[in-house]
């Protein structure tokens, strides 16, 4: 029989690139996949069942409070609103008309990334700090105005060269009465990340919830109560749940999502992790060993600090005759297509196990030793 994916002429992925929206996001494991199913049986009040979820993953983080949204893009978009429309229906409803409001949200230059434009869907104005080598804090003084409405921040951030870090932006906007929202979409493990950023005094954080377990549309925003609860009223369930007409409405989750993140959360709390990381030893070692002895490549683990969940393949280019780029357009053009990820700066590329199906690892070696032969 042939599978939806042969019916509808679409080739199937396999997927060593990781939790990225445009291949799915993930896999809910059977647990999640078994309470979806079980919600299925009766309808039910949406605003209950946000609203007792929400408390649930609060109980489960040590947070004020916390939302299920669509993705870690509408955490940040209704997060944003409820900072700048403050908890007024009237500038709820003119969202995102935002005249007479504070709306500017300050963005350090190093910590850009186009996902942030989600803010201004609610009529936020991004305002870029910085050189192109660093942000100063004499630079993000100056910056903080009288329409200056939050401070955005790029999670982890103290990766990046000469970005300010969390705790220094932190201090200067509260010293400002200005609130902190952080995009912490991947930001799950250690499972100590889900709250360490409002433990350190952010006033929102963003998450992508298909990376701890849940389904690709699907998020959560976290953080002081009564920004939260604003972001609620700018949500979709906000506005069917009551009068207030806000923009929210067609960023909906579907009760089915809102289970799945209570379910994904939980069970990834109490995983063990280390068993988690174990497994993807063991595969990385078989398909460490199945590349073996194939010239003009060096292997080592991925990442190259902390618990290993793929293995990183350098191209040595004049002894392969090929680029990084050229191996990764070749893994993608074939049937089932092959995702991985590319590091250009390292001529490499990572096969990431966390979302590989079982397996995939002998079938990504095959065609490897057929590109790199």
């Amino acid at each position: 029989m042939a599978s939806i994916f042969e019916e509808l002429n679409v080739r199937p992925v396999l997927n060593a690139q990781g939790n990225r929206t445009l291949l799915g996001g993930g896999t809910p494991s059977e647990t999640v996949r078994t309470l979806m199913d079980d919600s299925e049986e009766f309808y039910v009040n949406l605003g209950e069942l946000m609203d007792s979820v929400g408390h649930r993953i609060a109980d489960m983080l040590g947070v004020e409070a916390a939302l299920v949204t669509s993705g870690c893009s509408a955490a940040l978009a209704v997060g944003a609103a409820a900072i700048i429309s403050g908890d007024n229906q009237d500038n709820i409803e003119r969202m995102p008309d935002t005249t007479g409001m504070r709306s500017e949200i300050l963005i350090q230059r190093q910590l850009r990334v186009k996902y942030d434009r989600c803010m201004t869907i609610p009529g936020g104005k991004l305002v870029e700090i910085g050189d192109e080598d660093r942000t100063t804090v004499d630079q993000l003084e100056a910056a903080i105005g009288p329409n200056t409405a939050a401070i955005h921040y790029l999670a982890p951030g103290d990766r990046t060269p000469g970005a300010l870090p969390i705790e220094t932006v932190i201090e200067i906007g509260h010293a400002h009465d200005v609130p902190i929202i952080v995009d912490a979409a991947g930001q799950v493990y250690p499972t100590d990340l889900l709250s360490a950023y409002v433990n350190m005094g952010a006033d929102l954080v963003a998450y992508g919830a298909k990376y701890f377990g849940a389904v690709n549309s699907s998020g959560v925003l976290t953080g002081r109560k009564e920004l939260v609860d604003v972001a609620r009223k700018h949500s979709f369930i906000g506005f069917e749940d009551s009068s207030v007409r806000s923009f929210g409405r067609p960023m909906k989750v579907d009760r089915q999502e809102v289970v799945a993140v209570y379910g994904a959360l939980r069970e990834w709390l109490t995983m063990n992790h280390e068993d988690r990381f174990a497994a993807y030893e063991v595969r990385i070692s078989a398909l460490r060993s199945d590349l073996t002895g194939l010239s003009g490549i060096t292997l080592s683990d991925y990442p190259a600090h902390g618990p290993a969940e793929g293995l990183f393949i350098e191209i040595d280019a004049d002894v392969v005759g090929k680029t990084a780029g050229d191996v990764i357009e070749e893994l993608r053009a074939g049937n089932p297509s092959i995702w991985v990820r590319e590091h250009q700066d390292d001529n490499g590329l990572a096969v990431r196990m966390l979302t590989l199906k079982e397996n995939g690892e002998q079938i990504i070696a095959q065609r490897l030793r057929e590109i790199l032969s």
